[in-house]
């Protein structure tokens, strides 16, 4: 046998190796790519039931920031007999600063828009509180600024807290 014979026996034990190996491979093929599908579909599964209970959470919390954000759970928290306006004016845009600085990890877990809300929620409270302040005359003291910020939130038709907490309560629903 020369050596030729020898290289061209070789090429067609290859080529039939090939050929065998390329018939099996498509004879499989859609069971190899079922089996991967169904452990993407059984991580995906993984995933979503780890990251439900950080969703849930992040809500909830967003949840108590609104509550703790709005002026009358605000003012009731924080006003004390006797108190001058430059005091519960620091002491409120501390506290809703604070709460917000607190809760902004759970952005990562809620609707982009959802989150867009409440961040805008806490930044109309704060200029709400600065624009009472201005509103009111030098040498008001703590009773007149909650009176004020009361009052324009009773001129308001539709309470932002509430409609900022069904917002929140609708995303939650659509986890399910």
């Amino acid at each position: 046998m020369n050596t030729q014979q020898i290289l061209i026996d070789v090429v067609i034990l290859f080529a039939g190796i090939f050929a065998a190996l390329m018939a099996v491979y498509y004879i499989l093929k859609g069971d190899i790519q079922r089996f991967f599908n169904l452990k993407a579909i059984e991580l995906n599964k993984e995933t979503r039931a780890h990251l439900l209970p950080l969703r849930l959470q992040a809500h909830e919390r967003l949840i108590i920031f609104v509550d703790r954000i709005n002026p009358a759970n605000l003012l009731v928290r924080l006003h004390q007999q006797g108190i001058d306006l430059a005091t519960l004016q620091a002491g409120i845009l501390s506290e809703i600063r604070a709460e917000y600085q607190h809760n902004i990890t759970q952005q990562l877990y809620v609707d982009p828009i959802t989150w867009g809300v409440v961040r805008k929620l806490k930044d109309d409270t704060i200029g709400m509180i600065t624009n009472a302040v201005q509103g009111l005359q030098a040498g008001s003291n703590g009773i007149e600024l909650s009176k004020a910020i009361l009052q324009h939130m009773a001129t308001i038709d539709e309470n932002p807290y509430d409609l900022t907490l069904e917002l929140i309560k609708k995303d939650i629903n659509q986890l399910f």
